[in-house]
């Protein structure tokens, strides 16, 4: 049997809307119908909800969201427990929690699976708690699990200065990692720096694969999260150790690319890739497991710290998406209910 909030929960609720494809102007908000929970789901209040890459690949129509799902942007949330499903055994009524979502995070209510939902840290609010589970779920996956980051192995993150390259930073760090990042400018670079990175490189003045192969006295980058691709890609296999591991996670600067497969066999590199939304709630769950064991006690002692850029109201969403389009922004843009 669902449970329901001593506060009877409103039919209706406001949400952002993706009304047609283009524009940050096609995100409207208005009144829509307030979710149901189903078996194994709980539902949340939402406080605050972060802005995320995807959301505008959603927003232009090359994202749809996963059959089944909220067609509502907003991939990541954080809030209280307004209901739960049956089924449900972790979390009850009021528990303060943030959630990985596949849909409808840009609302005032929206469903998560219960497993795959995680306890707020200690003496995180909503609005940095809203920040973590894309990005922490992203990096753990893609730099720990898939690309088998070890202690004292170079990583380089592309996009260091966003919610992503932040993360990535100070995962890496905080395991033993040496950090390569790349930013578009000066200030950026420092960002990247203050936050641990071993070598800042403003791409926009210097060559990656020059100062990889440079700092890593010619031994190359062992591990490499990349959401560009485009002519990135080869340069990445050039600047790769032998053995060494890239991970695609986007392709803002092409999907189509050309690379020298001789060089990629001579130095046994690995490319791979992952698109997160897509996968079962039993694969995330697993990710969530091994992420509060593993990262949670982390951000809880303030190892890892959410670096914020800027805040908008939900009604204000085409201004968050703005300023992500701009990509003047350091660290996450959130938006608060």
């Amino acid at each position: 049997m669902t449970q329901t909030a001593q506060a009877a929960i409103p039919p209706t609720m406001t949400a952002v809307e993706i009304q047609g494809k283009g524009g940050p102007d096609v995100l409207v908000a208005g009144p829509v119908d307030t979710p149901r929970v189903e078996t194994g789901q709980i539902l949340i209040k939402v406080a605050a909800a972060g802005v995320n890459r995807p959301d505008i690949q959603q927003r232009i129509g090359a994202y749809p969201p996963p059959a089944g799902h909220s067609k509502l942007p907003g991939l990541e949330v954080a809030g209280h427990v307004a209901a739960v499903g049956a089924g449900v055994t972790r979390w009850k009524i009021g528990d303060p929690v943030c959630a990985l979502v596949n849909g409808g995070g840009y609302a005032a209510y929206t469903i998560a699976e219960e497993s795959v939902a995680l306890p707020v840290p200690a003496d995180i609010d909503m609005i940095h708690a809203a920040a973590l589970p894309e990005t922490i779920f992203t990096v753990w996956n893609n730099v720990f699990e898939r690309g088998g980051l070890k202690a004292g192995e170079w990583f380089m993150v592309h996009g260091g200065s966003s919610g992503i390259g932040t993360t990535a930073i100070q995962l890496a760090k905080a395991f033993g990692a040496r950090v390569i990042a790349t930013a578009g400018s000066p200030e950026k670079c420092q960002a990247c720096r203050d936050l641990g990175a071993d070598h800042a490189v403003n791409y926009k003045t210097e060559d990656f694969v020059a100062v990889a192969r440079e700092v890593t006295a010619g031994k190359g980058v062992d591990v490499t999260l990349d959401m560009i691709g485009g002519d990135y890609t080869e340069r990445n296999i050039i600047a790769a150790a032998e053995d060494g591991r890239i991970v695609q996670i986007a392709s803002l600067g092409g999907a189509e690319v050309k690379i020298n497969v001789a060089r990629l066999m001579v130095k046994r590199v690995t490319l791979t890739g992952s698109t997160l939304r897509p996968r079962t709630r039993e694969i995330k769950t697993g990710f969530a497991r091994a992420i509060e064991a593993k990262v949670w006690p982390l951000v809880a002692a303030g190892s890892i710290k959410v670096v914020l850029d800027s805040t908008y109201p939900l009604a204000n969403a085409a201004d968050a998406h703005r300023r992500m389009e701009t990509s003047a922004h350091i660290g996450k843009i959130v938006l608060v209910v």
